[in-house]
């Protein structure tokens, strides 16, 4: 059903006259801040603003139209998106016809309230209806008033839309959207939905497809990526799907995130080790190492079960490298349920862990608990918790120094190292590989073998030429891509700001 909201704007009123009409090659830009989720759809919201004739905004440029893909998940969302915002108003007065718009959750979250705040703003459009973007910033320009369209329920699948993705080598394919958790501290499922699914065969059509383009890696998307299937009848749906992307030709490597310790059954464990480019990788959020804790997030999972299922993990893929997410400050976590956490750290061994302060997020449940805890005191746990996350990560890296890994070699993975003129890439395990340069130099998208030197909390280092270095299918196109454009990989308009990490969250949204 749609949104009071959407009535706003004529729903079906010659479309195809208005993408007719729009003026050529414009520029854009597109910044996303947020998960995976935001990134692939900022990929989709490229898509079609390149299938409409506008083009990327080259770099050091003022884009035409700026899109921002905004998330509601932070604290402090809004006053980042609004103090960016505010950025943008002396560029736009000075530069006629520059349009702004306003997607993603906190879009849905905020609605007509960002017009208000923001009158500046051309376009506001939610989480169920980016394929709107073109005709909106069109009727926009046309009428010359603010453009609002939310929509209550998804108009039709993201994926479905034309994507510009940010590699060639690597791509992400969403299997379901929406979620039916309903975690106490997360806002997500009422700003995305309830979970729907996607058929197999319709993402394995998208895989297949992405492969035959060259793509290497494909990591699958969804907020809970075990519990898909359950919309179509399948409980173990996402163990068989696994197994079919072992099939697909040419495909090296295939990711997934994230799993629901809930949900995560040993079909999925028996498929991902029985399926050779399945990595050995895992990311599945814990959140809390106190039962308590657990029970008031309404997890529906406690310690010794997340623990015995990494056990079940490492048993058949003893070289896994094991992530997560930590939340720190829950409310009514006492100093007892934080150590409860720091111990879990300690026996999970995870190879690294993405930790966060809780904040008070309106609307959802953990914002009316008792128990806040002052902020001072999250504070002071949450960096005992990164010391201890970077202690462990770290010799869990050590373990690695003198192994053989094969790497895929990354455009703008990691930092730049002018001294060693280090390159940069992913081992299997998705754990970021710093290595020494080879002659001639392997192109983003080839692999090279290599062996590692060093180890630091965040990082593997390999100071000794790779042994190997393999021209592939996936460094060709990015090769083509570059020479398409006329211009060098650092010089290309990016379609959304950041870097994208494949199969890991973002340690740093745009902003």
């Amino acid at each position: 059903m749609q949104g009071p909201l959407a009535a706003m704007v004529p729903r079906r009123a010659s479309n195809l006259d208005l993408m007719a009409s729009a003026a050529t090659r414009r520029s854009f830009e597109i910044r996303t801040y947020g998960c995976q989720m935001n990134m692939h759809d900022s990929e989709r919201l490229a898509g079609l603003l390149e299938s409409a004739g506008y083009q990327r905004a080259a770099a050091g440029t003022d884009p035409d139209v700026v899109v921002f893909n905004t998330c509601a998940v932070r604290e402090n969302a809004d006053n980042r998106l609004y103090g960016n915002l505010g950025h943008l108003l002396p560029v736009k007065n000075s530069r006629p016809g520059m349009q702004i718009a306003v997607g993603g959750c906190l879009a849905q979250k905020d609605r007509a309230t960002i017009t208000q705040r923001a009158p500046w703003v051309d376009v506001v459009f939610g989480t169920h209806n980016i394929g709107s973007l073109p005709v909106l910033l069109e009727r926009a320009r046309v009428q010359q008033q603010a453009q609002v369209e939310i929509l209550e329920s998804l108009e039709r699948f993201p994926s479905v839309l034309p994507a510009s993705r940010e590699s060639p080598y690597s791509a992400w394919v969403a299997i379901s959207v929406g979620c039916n958790n309903t975690c106490t501290f997360c806002i997500v499922p009422s700003l995305r939905g309830r979970e729907e699914d996607r058929r197999p065969g319709d993402v394995l059509a998208e895989i297949e497809a992405l492969a035959s383009d060259g793509v290497l890696e494909i990591t699958l998307l969804g907020q809970n990526v075990n519990s898909y299937g359950v919309g179509f009848g399948d409980r173990l749906a996402f163990g068989k799907l696994l197994r079919s992307c072992g099939n697909v030709a040419d495909l090296e490597r295939v990711r997934f995130t994230s799993p629901h310790p809930r949900d995560f059954t040993d079909d999925v464990i028996h498929a991902m080790a029985d399926t050779a480019n399945v990595m050995p990788q895992l990311h599945m959020p814990v959140q809390s190492g106190s039962d308590a804790v657990l029970r008031a997030m309404r997890r529906a999972y406690r310690r010794e079960k997340y623990l015995a299922i990494l056990d079940q993990v490492r048993s058949a893929m003893p070289e896994a490298a094991i992530t997560t997410d930590i939340i720190v400050g829950f409310p009514g976590e006492t100093e007892q349920d934080f150590a409860d956490t720091l111990d879990l750290v300690r026996q999970a061994r995870f190879a690294g862990a993405f930790t966060f302060q809780y904040s008070i997020r309106p609307g959802t449940p953990a914002a009316e608990m008792p128990g806040q805890v002052p902020r001072e005191v999250v504070a002071e746990r949450y960096e005992r918790l990164a010391v201890l996350v970077a202690e462990v990560s770290w010799q869990e890296n050590q373990k690695i120094v003198g192994r053989e890994v094969e790497v895929l070699v990354a455009d703008g993975e990691g930092r730049k190292d002018a001294a060693n003129h280090r390159m940069s890439g992913r081992a299997r395990d998705n754990r970021l590989v710093h290595f020494a340069p080879a002659d001639p130099a392997p192109r983003p998208g080839d692999v090279i073998t290599t062996v590692v030197t060093g180890a630091a909390p965040h990082y593997l280092l390999a100071d000794i030429p790779p042994s190997t270095v393999r021209r592939t299918r996936a460094g060709d196109a990015w090769e083509a891509r570059r020479a398409d454009a006329g211009m060098n990989s650092e010089s290309r308009g990016p379609a959304s700001a950041g870097s994208v990490l494949l199969g890991m969250p973002s340690r740093r949204p745009a902003g």
